[in-house]
Formats: structure tokens, C-alpha cells, sequence
């Protein structure tokens, strides 16, 4: 895999890998997840321009089978959405973009990542504490990641139990 910066070109095809990456939601009854509409073109475009949109591409076709958009949030790199085609999952493909993000986010002094996430979803919060994350006490997240997490309750997305985490970021912790 190669992780590179998204192109323009390729936005299109970053709602069709959200759209995919959603399915699986529907076999845990999480439907109405499946059938949230991705992030808009020129809210994509906007992570491009402001260079916070990545792509894991095909080594051999340069087709992006991932994708990660960013935020900075509570000074920290925020996980906006990370996303993975069913028919590249399971081969580190989610797991090299967080990387990419962290090695970004190092270069920028960042001394940690965030995101929010679904608690009881296999993929989702277990997945992330494999990768190094934790989940964050209340006392512990910040103003920023309750903003997010206001903004998610007005979306619906309270309807299942849902988590902020945290990984430290060595390669921000020196700077």
C-alpha cells in the first residue's frame, strides 16, 4: 500500500469506500449507520485543500482502497473518519493510514491522536485499542472532543454507546 495525499479525482470515489465500509453495519442492526450519506464533495475538498485527506492507494493501480480525514481538536490530530473498502480490509490498511496520520501529526509537534467511536462495534473501539488507543475518562476529554460528541448526539449516533480515545503519539512527544 501506499499512503499518499487524496486528488481531487479521487474524491468521488471516497464516498463510494464510505458507502462500502458502511455495509457491514446492517448485520449488527445499525442500519440506519449503513444508510448515513458520506461526507459531501466539498466537504472532502476542503480536507484536501486544507491537507488533512489521505489515501491508502494499490501499489500496482494507484487506486485508493482507503481513505482518512483529520482535524486538529483539544491540540491533538482528530480521526474525523477513517475508512477501509471491505475488499482491502483485515490487511492493515486502516491501521497504515492511522500510522501515516501519526508520523503528520509528529512533524506538527502533535503529542497525540483522537477520535470518537462506537464502544461495542468489533472494528471500531476494540480495533482501535489493538492499535494503542484508550478510552478517555469524562474528566479527560476536552472541550473540543465534546463539541464533537454534542454534535454527534444531535446526528442520532447516541442510539448505540459511543467513546472518545486517545493515543499518545511518540513521534510528536519530543518536539
Amino acid at each position: 500500500m501506499r499512503f499518499r495525499p487524496a486528488r481531487r479525482s479521487e474524491l468521488p470515489l471516497l464516498r463510494d469506500i464510505e458507502r462500502a465500509a458502511g455495509e457491514p453495519f446492517r448485520a449488527l442492526g445499525m442500519g440506519e449507520v449503513a444508510d448515513d450519506e458520506p461526507p459531501s464533495l466539498g466537504l472532502l475538498e476542503r480536507y484536501l485543500l486544507g491537507g488533512r485527506c489521505w489515501v491508502a492507494a494499490e501499489e500496482d493501480t494507484d487506486r485508493p482502497v482507503g481513505y482518512l480525514i483529520a482535524d486538529r481538536i483539544d491540540s491533538a490530530a482528530h480521526i474525523e473518519q477513517v475508512s477501509v473498502h471491505p475488499t482491502a480490509s483485515r490487511q492493515g490498511v486502516g491501521r497504515g493510514l492511522i500510522d501515516h496520520l501519526a508520523d503528520r501529526a509528529g512533524q506538527q509537534g502533535l503529542r497525540a491522536l483522537t477520535l470518537t467511536t462506537f464502544a461495542e462495534v468489533p472494528w471500531n473501539a476494540p480495533y482501535y485499542t489493538r492499535l494503542g488507543f484508550r478510552t478517555l475518562a469524562e474528566d479527560e476529554i476536552g472541550a473540543g472532543l465534546r463539541a464533537v460528541r454534542a454534535q454527534e448526539a444531535r446526528s442520532g449516533l447516541d442510539r448505540w454507546p459511543r467513546v472518545c480515545m486517545r493515543r499518545e503519539n511518540a513521534a510528536g512527544a519530543g518536539q
